[in-house]
């Protein structure tokens, strides 16, 4: 089912992890920001925008995680856009002969017969230092960071003052750091992020998240992105987090996202004794 959540712009909410797939409407068609999960639910949002008469004209990965990159034959064979990184991982993804097999193994068993697999990843790298998606309909700025995975961008409707963030800013995960196992920071990285996104907080009407609940106005955006700072902040000094995405009072049917933050915590904790700094 699609919600307005703004003047001509719908969202549509996968219910497991709380996908929300981001719906632009342009002249010709639409702009489709993360298609979804699930062949049904894809299938399902192609069928609504026949009936609106939108077809979708183009779209728009924000990051190269399983769960941003899928897209269904029902949708059509418009240009998917991505940053020049995300498509970059995508190709050497796809170059490797055992690749569906790979990704399967990321699947929550529970839909993993339901995420179709052939169209994955197949995404159009925008040249680097791109702005704006070239489509014909409200200008969108692509906000590139280096946050949460190499490639992300969030995308801002300018017309319509939403933002949508991509992994970040949401109300039932907390932020998830690229790989603790390389050379890069990824909790500077991460910091990075944020303060990108702040840079157009005041301008926000609506705050889309990747997971979880929009959020309306300036000042909740901004709520949003000082629990992200609190979280990224505690987890680089070693202290535990006041965040109510975890422990006692996480949402009920999420408590599993504490094991996220146990994981990234010891895989700090790991990289702080190998690197003899405090924490």
């Amino acid at each position: 089912m699609l919600t307005q959540v703004a003047e001509g712009v719908l969202i549509h909410q996968s219910p497991l992890l709380q996908n929300n797939t981001v719906v632009v409407q342009g002249r010709a068609g639409v702009l489709l920001i993360d298609a979804g999960i699930q062949g049904s639910e894809m299938a399902c949002l192609a069928n609504d925008l026949r009936e609106l008469g939108r077809p979708v004209v183009a779209g728009f990965s924000t990051h190269p995680d399983w769960d941003h990159v899928l897209w269904h034959a029902e949708l059509g064979e418009a240009p998917r856009y991505g940053t020049a990184r995300c498509a970059a991982i995508m190709r050497d993804l796809r170059s490797n002969a055992g690749w569906k097999a790979r990704v399967a193994e990321m699947l929550p068993p529970e839909i993993a017969d339901e995420v179709p697999l052939d169209l994955f990843g197949l995404i159009t790298g925008l040249p680097a230092g791109t702005t704006r998606i070239p489509w014909d309909g409200p200008d969108v700025r692509i906000i590139e960071h280096p946050a949460h995975s190499p490639g992300h961008a969030a995308l801002f409707v300018e017309e319509s003052c939403v933002l949508a963030a991509g992994d970040m800013l949401s109300d039932v995960f907390v932020p998830m750091l690229d790989d603790f196992g390389g050379t890069n920071d990824p909790v500077e990285e991460y910091l990075v992020g944020l303060r990108l996104l702040e840079s157009v907080a005041d301008d926000v009407d609506v705050l889309v998240p990747g997971h979880g609940s929009a959020a309306d106005g300036a000042d909740r955006v901004r709520a949003r992105i000082e629990l992200d700072r609190a979280y990224v902040h505690a987890l680089r000094d070693g202290r535990a987090p006041d965040d109510p995405r975890i422990g006692p009072s996480a949402k009920p049917g999420w408590e599993w996202v504490s094991d996220i933050h146990d994981g990234q915590a010891q895989s700090l904790a790991r990289r702080r004794e190998r690197d003899g700094t405090p924490g």
